[in-house]
């Protein structure tokens, strides 16, 4: 359709699209199509057109893809026609030189006119614009009479289909009616003999509830009967629980005087073993017999025994339970316990202070006492030996930890061994193998009171 209602452009239309004229219309109050068709226009010059033409929030826009570039970008197109005059007249030049048709204003799309009198410029755009407005509003007005007119047909069919629903349940309420007085009158009737049958049923409850009455008075007097005799047998059954505890009071004595003879009896027993113990060491020490030789632990391999390093002993009670066993083994990993207790030493100066500890402790304990060192890193092995304590270094390649589950393995069973680290690597071998792990905490608390 030709635009034949709107005015024609004034003379010298051509010579308003100068770059120092700026645009006759609001761009913010473009329609939507206008602004749709200008951005396309923009999109398609702004890929070919010239570097220093391209307003700089354009050059992202103009590497999109040609068919992106109008949908991502239509926002800043439309922004650079609105306030750069160069990149509008650039846009402009292109579509004379690649679309002259976009320019003209004489077709017969009301957009595509409305779009190019925009570009160039034209007084005229407002009615261009007024006009694609007022076309879009009628196009939104048909599709809303169309969407009414559409709705009101439905609802027509729907009126008819539930007219002829209703015409056809008012037979059915007719024919259900009907129905339901027949079955009225059924249930009448049956209600009758129910009447009848339920003056049958009282006259036999009265009956029942009578003879209900006699059996209830029976039963009382059964009750009571069996209350009494349950009476007088929980008398009985206090009597014969009274006698059970008098006889379990004795019972509990007689077990009492037992342990008490029992133990006055391993208390002769075990004075009688210390006795015992007591004469074999004497007469082992006369005699010069066992104790000479080298012990299980002055065995092991991977370890060098070292002498001369002293030390100084801390422990609770329990570690004190523990040394007070029969030829009890203490197994203690130096470096473990000397960086617990005083790590600002220097490693030789740790050595010495848990060496003098140790040996005080073995003056005042019967243990055998061996002090296990990592060997890695000392220069000089000390000569001379602590009295009472063992000190072993690891050989090289071999780990102080090895050394110590080596000693616990080389133990005969039964023998007491305790282990004083807090690796608990460690202490978890040593006790599956039967040995008392105890912290090195513990033994510097036990070596504070030497």
């Amino acid at each position: 359709m030709a635009l034949s209602s709107l005015p024609d452009p004034p003379d010298g239309s051509e010579a308003s699209t100068s770059d120092d004229q700026g645009p006759v219309v609001e761009w913010s109050g473009l329609p939507e199509p206008v602004r749709g068709r200008l951005a396309e226009l923009a999109a398609e010059a702004v890929g070919t057109l010239p570097k220093v033409d391209v307003p700089q929030q354009l050059r992202a826009v103009a590497r999109f893809a040609p068919a992106k570039r109008a949908r991502l970008g239509g926002a800043a197109l439309i922004a650079s026609l609105r306030d750069a005059p160069g990149f509008r007249t650039a846009v402009l030049q292109w579509c004379r030189e690649h679309k002259p048709a976009a320019l003209d204003l004489g077709g017969d799309d009301p957009v595509a006119v409305a779009a190019a009198a925009v570009l160039l410029g034209e007084e005229t755009a407002v009615h261009y614009l007024e006009l694609v407005s007022r076309r879009a509003s009628d196009s939104s007005l048909r599709a809303e009479r169309d969407t009414a007119v559409a709705k009101l047909r439905k609802a027509e069919a729907e009126l008819e289909r539930i007219r002829a629903e209703l015409a056809s349940s008012t037979g059915v309420a007719d024919r259900v009616r009907a129905e339901g007085e027949v079955e009225l009158e059924r249930l009448r009737k049956r209600l009758r003999e129910q009447g009848a049958k339920l003056r049958e049923a009282k006259d036999a409850a009265a009956a029942a509830e009578g003879a209900a009455e006699q059996v209830r008075k029976e039963a009382r007097a059964e009750v009571a009967a069996l209350t009494e005799q349950r009476d007088r047998d929980r008398d009985r059954a206090k009597e014969e629980r009274a006698r059970a505890a008098r006889a379990e009071a004795d019972a509990e004595i007689a077990r009492q005087s037992a342990r008490e003879a029992r133990q006055a009896d391993e208390v002769r027993l075990a004075l009688l073993v210390d006795t015992l113990d007591g004469a074999v060491t004497g007469l082992r020490r006369e005699l010069a017999l066992g104790g000479g030789g080298p012990r299980p632990a002055d065995l092991v391999r991977g370890a060098t025994a070292a002498q001369g390093v002293v030390g100084r002993v801390e422990d609770p009670a329990a570690l004190d339970r523990l040394l007070a066993l029969p030829a009890v083994h203490l197994v203690v990993d130096g470096y473990n316990v000397t960086k617990t207790g005083y790590p600002e030493l220097s490693l030789a100066d740790q050595r010495d202070r848990l060496v003098r500890q140790l040996a005080s402790l073995a003056a005042r304990t019967s243990a055998e006492v061996t002090l296990v060192f990592d060997g890695a890193g000392v220069v000089a092995v000390p000569v001379a030996a602590p009295r009472g304590v063992r000190v072993l270094f690891s050989d090289p390649g071999v780990l102080a930890d090895d050394v110590i589950k080596a000693l616990v393995t080389a133990e005969p069973e039964g023998r007491p061994v305790v282990v004083v680290t807090s690796d608990r690597a460690v202490a978890d071998a040593v006790r599956r193998r039967g040995a008392h792990p105890v912290p090195s905490a513990v033994l510097l608390a036990r070596l504070g009171r030497v």
